[in-house]
């Protein structure tokens, strides 16, 4: 599909710079890459059963209302994050730097290396530029303009961006006792090293052809599009990967604003209210898909059905009534509690033992 819309965007390769070729190639697994994990992702059954409902919702809602309502999501999550600033202020500048350094780049860098967007010279003043979007102008500017000073700096101011939020990043990873003990440097510290390569190899490009008059210029190109390329590669199997993982995310967000205006399940010990009947639901049929069967033997017939202070005092029912029976006559004459498992061995999804159900108990008077 990339590759079509290369070949299209760029009126059958007319406009498509084979200097980019490492770059498109590169986009072009990673595209692949990407696709396959997140099918993958979506196969599973607590992300599909998110899927399913976070789209159900939205349609069923008011198409009206739901888009509003899913603009503000992408303004809140995306354009100013402010879920990460209520964590920590200094989080927050660092994600806003590293997200909208990273778009940026990318929105500037794939259009180009896919010939979708190209410069060109007027025939008639070569100091004015003119900007081709599909093969169609949409806008000329000349040299020493604010405009052209935009255009042409766009992957530079991108790129300090990015720099800006690795070091805040690294300032937290190393002054933070929760980093620390929780980081590890295939996950948290290599992707920052990658982004930092990406971003100083190309300012080094900038800087080399401003002000040094092109020395080590092929050397910082060929690093650049290394690491670029790296990055390219990376994508789609290491953190970044939750970048794709978050739009999809937002269908939780109609999820909990329907959970809460839905009727509410409640506890068949105590008879509170403890969650919606839709999640309560949706939660016992993908623990069937994922060969998991919590039913029991009692006034409840599942064990989702029992709210969570209920569960953990049936739990400690269970084990005073099983430790005081093995020792003697038991609790009011009553032997030790069994605990009971259900469903076939060979439909576990894994070799292992079966998860344990409780059997309901009610408080003695």
């Amino acid at each position: 599909m990339v590759s079509l819309l290369i070949v299209v965007g760029s009126h059958n390769l007319r406009h498509f710079d084979l200097t980019l070729l490492p770059y498109a190639l590169a986009s072009i697994f990673s595209a692949a890459a990407v696709a396959y994990r997140y099918a993958v992702w979506l196969r599973r059954p607590p992300t599909k059963r998110y899927w399913q409902q976070g789209w159900r919702l939205f349609w069923q809602g008011g198409l009206v209302r739901n888009s509003v309502y899913l603009g503000r999501l992408l303004f809140d999550h995306f354009a100013t994050q402010r879920f990460i600033g209520r964590r920590s202020h200094l989080r927050w500048v660092m994600h806003l730097c590293l997200s909208w350094g990273g778009m940026l780049a990318f929105a500037v860098t794939l259009p180009l290396v896919f010939g979708w967007i190209h410069f060109a010279t007027r025939a008639d003043n070569l100091q004015v530029y003119q900007v081709f979007v599909l093969g169609v102008k949409v806008q000329e500017f000349a040299l020493g303009t604010l405009l052209a000073f935009l255009v042409f700096n766009a992957l530079n101011f991108s790129a300090v961006l990015v720099l800006v939020g690795i070091a805040l990043s690294l300032h937290r990873r190393l002054t933070e006792p929760g980093a620390l003990a929780l980081q590890q440097f295939g996950d948290d510290v290599v992707p920052l090293l990658m982004l930092f390569a990406v971003a100083a190899s190309g300012l080094g490009l900038t800087v080399s052809a401003r002000w040094l008059h092109g020395h080590g210029f092929a050397f910082i190109a060929l690093t650049h599009a290394a690491t670029v390329t790296a990055l390219l590669l990376y994508l789609p199997f290491g953190k970044f990967f939750h970048i794709f993982q978050r739009p999809a995310q937002l269908g939780v967000a109609f999820y909990k604003q329907a959970a809460q205006a839905g009727p509410q399940a409640q506890c068949g010990r105590c008879h509170e209210s403890f969650a919606s009947q839709m999640q309560v639901a949706d939660l016992k049929q993908v623990l069937v898909e994922l060969a998991f069967d919590y039913r029991l033997d009692g006034p409840v017939d599942h064990y989702q059905d029992i709210c969570p202070p209920c569960r953990r005092k049936l739990l400690a029912l269970n084990q005073a009534r099983t430790l005081q029976g093995g020792r003697g006559p038991g609790v009011r004459g009553q032997g030790p509690v069994k605990m009971e498992t259900r469903g076939n061995q060979d439909d576990m999804p894994t070799p292992g033992p079966r998860p344990l159900t409780p059997v309901f108990l009610t408080p003695d008077p």
